[in-house]
């Protein structure tokens, strides 16, 4: 369904709530067509929640949600099925013939082909997120959601599968709503950077990657303030 805007996605007067916790409360996002927008926050702010929303996973309670072209999404963990091959996972989720042919191009697109017939058992962390990173590609996504894809790897896995689904994305020129706590993420990956806290959730910093939203800026609007190599939280409430 195409947005009235030709945005990838609009979201208008989001109200969700879990019992007597209301997370989300009139909230408005758009998102253009090829933007890359992160969204960070203390945890349990509502982001993943949004996600879901967006996605479908989640009913909201109020508000609309328009969203241009397939959506695809990456979760923390691969939730790849064990008892099929990588070729196999990815392929489950095409629905038709030129959706089952892009299988082996989006494989060699986040660097699989090497690995395709192996089961998930045999798969590194960064290798089992790759073959989830093409099985959400494989239905060509105009909107490609990523809910903390980095977070279970270490160190140097995170900062190499970072860098590919960097270059995916310019490639593919998906839109993309990355999730994460990471603000080096946000910085390498997103266009715009967005803060949301509170209860109900609320948009307190955005700003454009390279222009406003300086790791200085982001980590301020966080309520950390960072000494050297290191970052505490501030006293600021």
């Amino acid at each position: 369904m195409s947005t009235p805007s030709g945005d990838a996605a609009r979201i208008r007067r989001l109200r969700k709530a879990f019992g007597t916790r209301l997370v989300f409360d009139a909230f408005d996002l758009d998102v253009a067509r090829g933007e890359r927008v992160a969204i960070l926050g203390a945890s349990g702010c509502g982001k993943s929640t949004l996600l879901r929303c967006i996605a479908g996973l989640e009913t909201p309670d109020d508000g609309t949600i328009v969203t241009a072209g397939e959506i695809g999404i990456v979760f923390q963990e691969p939730r790849l099925f064990p008892w099929l091959d990588v070729r196999r996972n990815v392929a489950f989720a095409a629905r038709t013939d030129a959706e089952r042919a892009r299988v082996d191009r989006v494989l060699a697109l986040v660097g699989m082909v090497h690995a395709a017939q192996l089961l998930p058992k045999a798969l590194s962390g960064g290798m089992a997120q790759r073959a989830a990173l093409a099985r959400s590609l494989v239905r060509d996504p105009a909107l490609l959601l990523l809910d903390e894809p980095f977070a279970a790897l270490d160190a140097l896995r995170r900062i190499e599968l970072r860098a590919a689904v960097r270059e995916i994305l310019e490639f593919t020129r998906a839109s993309a709503i990355l999730v994460t706590h990471d603000v080096d993420d946000a910085l390498v990956l997103a266009d715009r950077i967005i803060v949301l806290a509170g209860s109900p959730a609320e948009v307190v910093f955005s700003g454009a990657t390279g222009e406003g939203a300086t790791r200085a800026a982001v980590l301020a609007a966080l309520g950390v303030v960072e000494i050297g190599t290191h970052t505490r939280k501030s006293a600021r409430r």
